[in-house]
């Protein structure tokens, strides 16, 4: 340094310095897939050369912009322009209280083009490429400022040059960085999300069914955010870990990747029905960024709000925990709450033997103390939530096993204290929540209730088990920590005197499968109106066949480990359903075959002959018979609604499925047909499923469906010694 100074010093310089030279032209270009630049005429563009001169300019009607006369060197071109039209969504967007959101002019026309390739895969060409020296695919994210919002970058054909910006002396951080007298062209990748689609009819639509089945089945899954501790001290997150909710919402849907594993536990494909929507009206995920967002920061420790503090939920480490486990997303129209049901976990298990009844504070009647413990904390969740981000859309709640009592019970606070909102509700294996004057002041809920096949958890708790959790939780431990004949010294402790009954909310679909020749069977959805139908699977399994004795290990502990119970059997018969009521829509047949009306019929009347046998039974056995009025007349109401189910499924044989019966409000959507064709595209959706075929109608001489009888039940109850013993009760 010394020497420069010295040689400054001298009279007559040999150092000549140079100023540098304004003398460069560089040109680019913004397209789409195909080549075309008119998408992007007149967005404002702003340039910085290595000496950190800017240069403001306008694309032109091409989408093409030139910088001239600027210093030698690369240059760093930003489109930054925050959007200024009138368009209401956006500017709600922008102008909302929590997270508004840098939305750019640059992003509103990037969600207005399509891709190239259906699937959205990026493109080994373009048109464009003709006309330019260098080519590059970019996205929005890599041309503005504030990218937190944006879906993740994904993987280019033509990458930009990295270490170009590192000969721009620190100038232009964010932005492209361009090559001088030069003509680039920057292919945009379009704003495009997937989208989950749900019908927003409140009727029954199977479409919903099957959807919402893969939703209640994702909340048993963790949001996957990293770095997953709190407070999050970094500048970002992500969400890499498959299958976890915020990486279906936060980076595979977003970025316009279908996605379908919601449990590793599922060994087949079961793809979602999925429809193209602009980026600003996907299934949203909050933004990160502490310098853009005061409570991102880590300095609010314990009140630092991050993606998965505001969309999920998991109590198990707080204080008074209840193990309850949810998540929410929303979009413009639809809010979107998922709550898991019994985990693995032994606490899980004996909140569904809490059957102590208390006053439901929100509304009317009685429920279960540890759903309704379990709802609260998730109703502060999602009010928290609505409080961001609520301002008119309607509410989907679903819920599996416990979840799906929970969110019965969720949804009816919901309604109750929220003016005007808007609510569906579909329920998975749901054990009852709540006493008859519950169910009676919740009747204006919109909610459906499907059941598998041989699910006993639905026919649960039962009127024997109103005693304290304290209680149920010593005996359980004792039960699987010494002997077989435990459970039944927890049952025999149960009564009936505490409280009223439980009862079930909403309006049931069954799944119903039906053997019709060895080896082969068929399954309906129907909506039966007895209880026989849907009991059968808790009687049988209360009074299984070991050797003429009924198995009573471990009762409540086996219930919820019916593999029928599962979601991951629900889903498939949630498929097959749909697959069903898809093809006798297109063919304009009945959803059930004369075939399976007939062995279905045989059923249901040889139930009632045998509850008339047992009628005849008690009648001819006691002579006092008024000590029996009840149960005769209990018996007899069974009998009539085993003839309304008659009549009702009788009507399944005669009538025809409507589009709206399937897809809801979707069957009238402009883009149903491209939603389906996504759908067929995967092979797995359109695989022969022995469920999903309708048996031929030819005259045959099947067996009878294999069950337990009431007759047998019934001599099993006469048989019993145990006078203390609640089955002697029924």
């Amino acid at each position: 340094m010394k020497d420069i100074v010295d040689e400054l010093s001298l009279p007559i310089n040999p150092k000549i310095f140079a100023c540098p030279i304004q003398d460069c032209r560089t040109s680019f270009q913004l397209v789409d897939e195909f080549g075309q630049g008119e998408p992007y005429a007149g967005l404002g563009y702003e340039a910085i050369d290595r000496e950190g001169v800017t240069y403001q300019g306008v694309l032109d009607v091409q989408g093409k912009g030139t910088v001239i006369a600027h210093y030698s060197g690369g240059l760093v071109v930003t489109l930054l322009t925050g959007y200024i039209g009138v368009d209401e969504f956006y500017t709600t967007l922008i102008e909302r209280k929590f997270y508004p959101l840098k939305i750019t002019e640059l992003q509103v026309r990037a969600e207005a083009t399509r891709f190239r390739h259906e699937d959205g895969s990026r493109s080994l060409d373009n048109p464009a490429q003709a006309l330019c020296d260098h080519f590059f695919q970019v996205e929005v994210r890599d041309l503005v400022r504030y990218a937190c919002h944006l879906p993740p970058p994904t993987k280019s054909n033509f990458p930009l040059e990295k270490h170009a910006k590192k000969l721009m002396r620190g100038h232009g951080a964010h932005g492209v960085c361009l090559r001088p007298n030069q003509h680039t062209v920057l292919e945009v990748r379009p704003l495009r999300a997937l989208r989950l689609v749900l019908s927003k009819d409140p009727g029954f639509c199977v479409l919903n069914m099957y959807q919402l089945a893969l939703m209640a089945t994702l909340s048993y899954s963790p949001f996957g955010q990293e770095p997953d501790g709190h407070p999050v001290r970094a500048s970002t997150v992500s969400f890499p870990l498959e299958p976890s909710v915020g990486n279906w919402f936060a980076e595979s849907l977003s970025a316009f990747r279908e996605i379908w594993r919601v449990d590793t536990k599922l060994t087949q494909s079961f793809y979602p029905f999925y429809e193209e929507v602009p980026y600003s009206q996907r299934w949203e995920i909050a933004p990160f960024d502490p310098d853009l967002y005061p409570y991102n920061h880590p300095e609010q420790r314990d009140l630092q709000e991050h993606p998965a503090k505001l969309h999920f939920l998991d109590d198990r480490n707080r204080f008074n925990a209840t193990d309850t486990q949810a998540f929410i997303v929303h979009t413009p129209d639809q809010m979107l709450i998922a709550i898991r049901g019994t985990s693995e976990f032994m606490a899980d298990a004996l909140r569904d033997a809490d059957a102590l009844q208390v006053e439901f504070n929100e509304g009317e009647g009685r429920v279960h103390r540890g759903f309704y413990e379990s709802a609260m904390q998730a109703y502060n969740f999602v009010r928290e939530y609505m409080d961001r981000f609520h301002t008119h859309q309607r509410l989907v709640i679903c819920g599996h096993s416990l979840g799906g009592a929970v969110a019965l019970l969720l949804a009816e606070m919901l309604r109750r204290q929220t003016d005007g909102i808007d609510i569906q509700l579909y329920t998975f294996g749901a054990p009852r929540a709540g006493d008859a004057t519950f169910m009676q002041g919740a009747a204006n809920l919109v909610h459906h209730r499907i059941v598998n096949d041989n699910d006993p958890v639905p026919s649960v708790p039962a009127s024997w088990m109103h005693r304290p959790f304290e209680r149920v939780r010593q005996d359980v431990a004792q039960a699987h920590m010494q002997a077989p004949l435990g459970m039944k010294t927890v049952l025999s402790s149960l009564g009936f005197e505490l409280a009223e009954s439980y009862e079930h909310h909403g309006e049931l679909r069954h799944f119903m499968s039906i053997p019709f020749a060895p080896g082969r069977q068929s399954a309906v959805l129907w909506t039966p109106g007895c209880s026989t139908i849907t009991e059968q699977a808790l009687c049988n399994r209360m009074l299984r066949h070991e050797y003429g004795l009924p198995e009573r290990m471990a009762f409540m502990d086996q219930l919820f480990r019916v593999g029928d119970h599962f979601m991951v059997a629900y889903i498939p018969a949630c498929w097959a359903a749909l697959r069903r009521h898809q093809e006798v829509l297109q063919a304009n047949t009945p959803p059930v075959t004369r075939r399976e009306l007939s062995l279905i019929r045989a059923m249901l009347v040889s139930f009632d002959e045998q509850i008339q046998r047992r009628q005849a039974s008690i009648k001819q056995a006691d002579p006092h018979r008024r000590q029996h009025e009840n149960r005769l007349q209990i018996m007899q109401e069974e009998r009539r609604r085993l003839e309304a189910t008659l009549t009702r499924l009788s009507a399944l044989a005669t009538t025809t499925v409507t589009a709206a019966q399937v897809y809801g409000s979707l069957a009238n959507h402009p883009e149903l047909e491209t939603v389906l064709a996504r759908w067929h595209a995967h092979d797995v959706n359109n695989r022969e499923e022995q469920l999903v075929m309708a048996p031929a109608e030819l005259p045959s001489n099947e067996p009878p469906i294999i069950q337990v009888t009431s007759d047998e039940i019934f001599a099993m109850l006469d048989a019993e010694s145990d006078p203390l013993d609640p089955l002697n009760l029924i």
